[in-house]
């Protein structure tokens, strides 16, 4: 069977009944839907992994591949981890002393224990993917409206290899060898947690999400993909409401993109690298904190994805997001405009793979 040239998803949370999520599936399967990504959080993985578990296997039963979710388990984004509890000590810290409120030190030897034994509950559901969720260097600024920061991690370990890599005390403030000095431990990270999945059968996939004017995320997207076993790399270019609850003046300099715009020029960015390695990407339609009203700009978004040359399209999330605080405002008209924009584009690439049969063939 020839594998599609369009792949669609959406992200499914917020339901641990198997016999709901047989009602959900068949709605996902009727939008014609290639993959479900499904959640794994700490207290998923310590409370419901039979079930989640089960429900991998009845959206794999119903034709749909599955990417995993390490959903908070490092820290947001997500659910909280309950990690720290046991190991205070892997706390992030920023470079002005401030304890990071819930991100894990990627550098600390027992969180990537810890990783490995989360890998291997993922590779006992029998899924394809793991999905590593919007990985970013932690920063803080120093007051608002600053453009200067402190940044993570600044814990003992992580000054230790800071001054053993640039041959002197870390910095206070963020600066290009403090964004080095992060992407660097990223991507050690990444190598170490993608070789192992990639040993035990699972792909690798990530998104970024695009922060700021994206050239930061650019250069670890870039970094990300010379790793052998990183697969798939993509982005959420999420448009309403997005960073004014975050960071306010990242929020700002947003404020007059329009939402087909802004999705087309982060989309184009994000495949002009993800080509250059010859990788599988991924691009995130929002689904979530919609207006009431601005529903149509779904369809928009969606369809700027496959004009900047997006084949792997997902929406965040299920339902426009109804079980969760971040909801749309009218879940039910975003989900009906998530299918909608799913089903053009869905047109619109079975047009062009005919348009070429038809100039092959009928001559």
């Amino acid at each position: 069977m020839m594998k599609r040239s369009l792949l669609t998803g959406v992200a499914y949370h917020g339901n641990r009944m198997p016999a709901h999520y047989r009602v959900d599936l068949e709605k996902i399967a009727r939008a014609d839907m290639d993959i479900v990504v499904h959640m794994l959080s700490h207290t998923d993985w310590e409370r419901h992994s039979k079930v989640i578990k089960e429900m991998c296997r009845m959206t794999m039963d119903a034709g749909m591949d599955v990417w995993v979710d390490n959903w908070g388990i490092g820290g947001s984004p997500g659910d909280k981890s309950h990690f720290l509890t046991a190991h205070p000590e892997s706390r992030m810290m920023l470079s002005n002393g401030e304890m990071h409120p819930t991100q894990i030190c990627l550098n600390s030897p027992e969180y990537r224990k810890f990783v490995h034994k989360w890998i291997d509950t993922v590779a006992d559901m029998g899924v394809s993917s793991i999905i590593w969720d919007e990985p970013m260097v932690p920063t803080k600024r120093i007051e608002p409206g600053s453009n200067t920061r402190y940044y993570a991690c600044a814990c003992p370990t992580c000054k230790k290899i800071y001054e053993e890599k640039f041959g002197h005390e870390m910095t206070l403030y963020f600066d290009a060898e403090a964004e080095e000095f992060g992407i660097d431990t990223m991507v050690d990270f990444f190598r170490d947690v993608t070789d192992y999945s990639a040993s035990l059968g699972l792909k690798n996939v990530t998104c970024l999400v695009p922060r700021y004017f994206f050239a930061a995320e650019l250069k670890l997207i870039r970094r990300l993909s010379e790793l052998p076993h990183m697969d798939n790399l993509g982005t959420d270019p999420y448009w309403s409401n997005y960073g004014a609850g975050i960071d306010p003046d990242w929020a700002k300099t947003h404020i007059d993109w329009q939402p087909y715009e802004y999705v087309y020029d982060r989309t184009k960015r994000m495949l002009e690298v993800t080509n250059s390695f010859g990788k599988e990407h991924n691009l995130w339609i929002q689904t979530h904190m919609v207006d009431a009203g601005h529903e149509e700009e779904i369809i928009w978004a969606t369809e700027a994805a496959y004009d900047a040359g997006a084949r792997c399209i997902l929406s965040w999330s299920f339902a426009g997001a109804e079980s969760n605080n971040y909801r749309c405002a009218n879940p039910e008209r975003a989900w009906e405009a998530q299918v909608e924009g799913m089903r053009r584009i869905r047109s619109m690439e079975r047009d062009r793979v005919l348009a070429e049969h038809r100039a092959k063939y009928c001559k």
